[in-house]
């Protein structure tokens, strides 16, 4: 029965939105209109091949409605915050997480060079691996060190790993602020102390002070 409500419901929604837009044909084969089409399309096909044995395939048209949620996407404008945001860090964290990665390989090297393989590290890979799921935290505890000194490079992984993981989101939390202060926001970068995040009218770096443009014969705001 709710199947159906939901169904009535989406299907006067769709009709509205042909009749009230300036190109309903525009609409109808867009990205969004597609999406809508096909979330209705299996419920009004079950009612015509419901008893059909050969056409039961069509059920699984049923699984098409979840598209429905792609239509929350066009109407939260925070999503462009959001891309806006992860463009902006994209960078920032690729060069985190190769660091990282540097970092594991290392410290997988070190330790296998410390338990040899007779305590489960067979293979730098498998120190890698190790090293890996010790930095993030994750810990499934099928390799472990045996030595003290293994087990006190694998103190330090812990603490490396505790203290690095919330990286990423510190970055991506840093440049959705921006990106939620609209166009009053600037990704400029201060030339002396590297600081985001200036107004886009700024003159002077809010950190230290320093320019960060400055204005030509014809008073527009050009790079120092």
């Amino acid at each position: 029965m709710w199947e159906w409500i939901f169904t009535v419901i989406f299907t006067i929604e769709y009709i509205l939105r042909l009749i009230s837009i300036r190109r309903p044909f525009r609409y109808i084969f867009s990205f969004l209109g597609i999406i809508d089409l096909i979330a209705l399309i299996p419920s009004y096909l079950s009612i015509f091949f419901a008893g059909a044995q050969t056409l039961l395939v069509f059920r699984a048209l049923r699984l098409l409605r979840v598209f429905r949620i792609f239509k929350l996407g066009h109407f939260l404008t925070e999503i462009h915050f959001l891309k806006q945001a992860l463009r902006g860090s994209l960078r920032k964290i690729a060069i985190f997480l190769l660091t990282v990665l540097t970092l594991a390989v290392i410290l997988g090297s070190i330790m296998y060079l410390v338990e040899k393989r007779e305590n489960g590290f067979t293979s730098i890979p498998e120190s890698v691996y190790w090293a890996i799921v010790t930095i993030t935290t994750v810990g499934y505890g099928d390799i472990s060190p045996i030595t003290p000194l293994g087990k006190f490079v694998a103190a330090i992984v812990m603490l490396i790993g505790y203290s690095i993981i919330a990286v990423p989101t510190g970055i991506l939390t840093h440049d959705l602020a921006i990106a939620f202060k609209g166009k009053t926001a600037s990704l400029e970068t201060c030339p002396d102390c590297g600081y985001e995040g200036h107004d886009s009218d700024a003159l002077y770096c809010k950190r230290c002070g320093s320019s960060l443009r400055v204005k030509d014969v014809t008073g527009k705001k050009t790079s120092p």
